[in-house]
């Protein structure tokens, strides 16, 4: 017989702990179980000293592949497995310890082992890594641990990790096609500027004409963008440096969440991914069992936008005064009259989280076709802007030269 040391919780939520004599960890953990425990922690008493006193740096990954959202959704996947099987979170740490490929991700399971070995619960353990889990991510894990739905916890997490990674996939993909076109016209532009323009100036300066105010204009700037470029450099990574430190900020940061909902073709799509997302994480909460207002507050934490943040603020603040969540959400001036009278009759029946569930998918599929016609939208912009950049150049260049070779030819020919 072993004697272990274990950790856990009652079916309250409670915290307990104790020793238990079993032939091998399985049969101790089998023997909790049966009476109910929800295990955190199972060690063998005699290495229990040695495992307190190992060291176990946080940091043996710096430098290596950082912890990626792909990593944490096969993270949270492994962890539901597992609980579901009936492993103890901390045996579990050492699984996908073991079995992890990246340094970083390593020694971060490396670091909740040894919280939860000192004492401390999975929630407090993940909160020291706010690069691998948000706010939204930690809560909802203290929440599984004080309602023993740890396991329902994971999964639903997974979900909710998987889909925000399809949609930043698919805005990726669908902006891709944009992004190398943009940029092929920014380098056209500055070669035409430098190289181009300058050369056809030496060309006219001879003729000594007139040209046409096109001509001049686009004759300006090539010599402003020659000459000055080092302060023209200098300049725009100043003010790229000064548009982050700008963002940075609180204020900043809230009004440029504003404009971005406010944007032609972008703003529809930015906003209804954001509420789908809202939707989603609020009803994961409410199921749960977190209270209205603290999912409100957690839930503002994870939509990603300072803008629609401060209006689920204004919403946990009117809850807060005893009034209702469609009377609230109404007020916000964010929600479509469908979505707000969905909200409404998940109010009047009791099942408001399964509402906010289809509100989610609700979005989710506009989201999704408004993204699969992303590039079609903007196609035509960049054709009116490529069309636009031809026309300047045949009227403030090429049609100078066909002038000038029409006169040539007519003094040639008298």
């Amino acid at each position: 017989m072993t004697t272990f040391t274990w950790q856990g919780r009652n079916q309250v939520g409670e915290p307990l702990r104790g020793e238990v004599d079993a032939d091998n960890a399985g049969a101790a953990a089998a023997l909790l179980q049966a009476k109910g425990t929800i295990l955190v922690s199972l060690t063998e008493k005699q290495s229990l000293a040695a495992s307190a006193g190992a060291s176990i740096s946080l940091w043996p990954g710096l430098g290596s592949a950082p912890i990626k959202g792909e990593d944490i959704l096969t993270f949270s996947r492994q962890m539901h497995t597992l609980q579901r099987a009936g492993v103890p979170i901390l045996r579990a740490l050492s699984s996908l310890q073991a079995s992890a490929t990246k340094a970083s991700l390593s020694a971060m399971l490396a670091d909740l082992r040894a919280n939860l070995e000192q004492g401390h619960e999975l929630g407090t353990a993940m909160k020291r890594h706010t690069h691998a889990f948000n706010g939204f991510y930690v809560a909802m894990v203290r929440v599984g641990e004080m309602s023993g739905r740890l396991t329902e916890v994971f999964d639903r997490l997974a979900r909710h990790i998987e889909f925000e990674l399809d949609v930043r996939s698919r805005i990726k993909q669908a902006l891709r096609y944009p992004t190398m076109v943009l940029f092929a016209i920014a380098i056209a532009m500055l070669v035409i500027n430098l190289f181009v323009i300058p050369t056809f100036a030496t060309v006219f300066a001879q003729f000594k004409a007139e040209l046409p105010p096109v001509t001049r204009l686009l004759m300006a700037i090539s010599k402003f963008t020659v000459e000055a470029w080092p302060l023209l450099l200098a300049g725009g990574v100043g003010l790229w440096w000064s548009a982050r430190a700008w963002l940075a900020t609180a204020p900043g940061r809230l009004i440029w969440d504003g404009l971005k909902l406010k944007l032609p073709i972008a703003g529809p799509i930015v906003l209804k991914g954001t509420l789908s997302r809202f939707a989603r994480s609020f009803a994961i909460a409410s199921r749960s069992g977190v209270p209205i207002s603290r999912a409100m507050s957690v839930v503002a934490q994870t939509v990603d936008n300072a803008y629609i943040a401060q209006r689920i603020e204004q919403m946990r603040e009117s809850i807060e005064r005893g009034e209702t969540v469609s009377r609230c959400a109404a007020a916000t001036g964010i929600f479509t009259p469908v979505v707000l009278q969905m909200i409404a009759i998940g109010e009047e029946t009791g099942d408001l989280d399964s509402l906010m569930m289809e509100v989610a998918d609700m979005y989710e599929r506009e989201t999704d076709y408004a993204i699969k016609g992303l590039a079609a939208s903007i196609e035509p912009l960049l054709l009116a802007v490529i069309g636009a950049m031809v026309l300047v150049l045949a009227l403030g260049i090429f049609l100078p030269l066909w002038n000038l070779g029409g006169a040539a030819q007519g003094r040639g020919g008298g």
